[in-house]
């Protein structure tokens, strides 16, 4: 058999960073390592020198070429298998302590990183990688109904820097990264076992949009200069200090999924008698409406959560594309490795950008229901992607941005339209709720 590399014989896990590249810098201690899901594309060690030739007079070629910063990226498509894909799209959103766990209930300011360890079988031994500050500048979700193949994510994803295990070994002394600018030893932790559960598949998930004007919501009456945040599965209730207020809920939490909290009804009831809270107001008959179903934002004390009349289904949908772009800012400066050396680093730190928040649906068209919310300038309310058991993502306020639907003869005729969603809500930054996701 021909001694050639094969991708049949790479496994790829990962570990959250709690700080940027804080696992290779030997600032966090190694722990359990997670199952990334379906690889479908992966490239551990991309690395680009940015080398910059200096030409001369009297050279035919230039005669010196200088190294410039080390970039490092990580191609990384990976199919929804598992646990592994809801960590890395919800650390690419930002994911928030809530209820005890991480969430990405909105886009959040920070970087938030992991460590990627991969693997290779060669012909007589192993090959490790350690990739350490993995940021997720981009993510693509995927999902064609035509051919109901796994939902896809595809990252566009930076590196602080990359390293091999110097000395391949034994399967477990390939994950000693030891002596080099960034370190780990993986060697004793245990590899994560392959999810037991099918990938999922587009007839796994339901698209809904909501459209026309809203006269349905509930305004909030808590303590002065207080604010909500209305998220895809909580509420939270803040004081004006920007504190939890522990008088709302359950520590500042309402859990609209459970029964006790599942109507406008049931929630105003409970509401009203927290401590320090007033008379909360059910708007447009909306009382026995799913408090799920109010847009996403931030809301003053007075301010109100309106929430559309219904949801329908996204009919005949042939293919679903949802874009996060965080514009990441990379930060070039010179880096000093746990081996005490200094690199030039392309991403010696990372900012995070503006983020814009994309979903492009095609469809066979049925009627002018997209065409004419474009033509009037009208916001999609809310547009929400349901995963069944796997969670939910829900966006938030989306502008149609463009829409065709051309003919051809013989053919069916399909619709594409792309739109772009903002947040809701009249206090502070609402527009990190443009989108939302409870997985």
């Amino acid at each position: 058999m021909a001694d050639i590399r094969r991708p049949q014989q790479v496994n790829a896990y990962f570990q959250t960073e709690t700080g940027y590249a804080t696992i290779g810098k030997n600032t966090q201690a190694e722990g359990a390592l997670s199952h990334i899901g379906l690889l479908d594309t992966f490239d551990p060690r991309m690395l680009d020198h940015q080398y910059a030739a200096v030409s001369t007079v009297g050279y035919s070629v230039a005669p010196h070429v200088l190294k410039g910063a080390t970039m490092v990226t990580l191609p990384l498509k990976i199919g929804a298998w598992g646990n592994g894909w809801k960590t890395l799209l919800g650390r690419c959103i930002g994911q928030t302590t809530i209820d005890s766990a991480a969430r990405p209930a909105y886009l959040r300011n920070d970087i938030q990183t992991v460590a990627i360890v991969a693997e290779e079988e060669l012909a007589s031994t192993w090959q490790g990688s350690l990739a350490s500050g993995v940021a997720f500048n981009k993510a693509t979700l995927d999902l064609d109904y035509t051919s109901n193949a796994p939902v896809t994510i595809d990252f566009d994803a930076t590196a602080y820097y990359v390293v091999d295990e110097a000395t391949a070994g034994t399967r477990t002394q390939a994950r000693t990264f030891a002596g080099d600018f960034i370190t780990a030893d993986y060697s004793s932790q245990t590899l994560a076992s392959e999810p037991t559960t099918d990938p999922i598949l587009p007839t796994d998930v339901e698209i809904k949009y909501s459209t026309g004007s809203m006269s349905k919501g509930f305004t909030f009456d808590g303590p002065a200069n207080s604010y909500v945040e209305v998220g895809e599965k909580y509420i939270l209730g803040y004081l004006s200090t920007g504190l939890l207020d522990s008088n709302f809920g359950t520590g500042g939490i309402y859990d609209m999924t459970l029964d006790a909290n599942n109507t406008l009804t049931k929630l105003k009831d409970l509401i009203d008698n927290d401590t320090g809270w007033g008379t909360q107001t059910i708007l447009g008959g909306a009382g026995s409406s799913n408090p799920l179903d109010l847009q996403k934002g931030v809301y003053s004390d007075g301010g109100s959560a309106f929430m559309p009349s219904s949801m329908t289904v996204w009919p005949y949908v042939k293919t679903a594309k949802l874009t996060i772009d965080n514009q990441h800012i990379p930060l070039p400066g010179v880096g000093t490795g746990v081996d005490g050396s200094k690199k030039l680093l392309q991403n010696n730190d990372i900012a995070r950008g503006e983020s814009i928040i994309t979903l492009e649906i095609t469809s066979t068209a049925k009627d002018e229901t997209f065409y004419d919310e474009m033509v009037a300038g009208d916001a999609l309310p809310l547009v929400r992607l349901d995963f069944g058991t796997n969670g939910s993502i829900a966006l938030t306020n989306g502008r149609i941005m463009s829409r065709t639907a051309g003919y051809a003869a013989g053919t069916e005729v399909t619709e594409t339209v792309a739109m772009q969603f903002y947040g809701a809500g009249n206090y502070t930054n609402y527009s990190k709720y443009a989108i939302s996701g409870d997985f």
